[in-house]
């Protein structure tokens, strides 16, 4: 999900994530590991990475794959999250557009099924 056209566009940065994410019900500002984090219910969904150059998202293992083999300049792991469902976006290149279909998926992973099925049928 890079940017498209020839344009520069401005670097997505994490209150632009977390804008994104408050969309979806539940969805709190917290902290993880010292950085800016949200979660839902307290369950982690995004927190900023520590180099500020990132986040850490939250992935199926399977969406993780494609994400990555689709755009490895934007979506990539390190070693300490390669068995964990984690993927980490890189900022400067992501389109801030895909963040509110990448920011769901995670949210539909970490939200309570209640939850889901409410926001689902428009009642949240």
């Amino acid at each position: 999900m890079p940017r498209k056209g020839g344009t520069k566009s401005l670097v997505v940065t994490f209150e632009q994530v977390r804008l994104a994410a408050h969309v979806f019900p539940g969805v709190e500002d917290s902290t993880s590991y010292g950085t800016p984090a949200l979660k839902v219910r307290g369950k982690l969904l995004a927190r900023l990475h520590q180099s500020g150059e990132c986040f850490v998202l939250r992935a199926n293992l399977l969406d993780r794959e494609i994400l990555m083999q689709s755009d490895p300049n934007v979506f990539f792991i390190t070693d300490h999250y390669r068995d964990y469902p984690w993927i980490l976006v890189r900022f400067s290149v992501v389109d801030a557009g895909a963040l509110p279909d990448l920011i769901e998926r995670a949210w539909r992973l970490v939200a309570p099924k209640t939850l889901i099925t409410k926001y689902d049928s428009g009642k949240v």
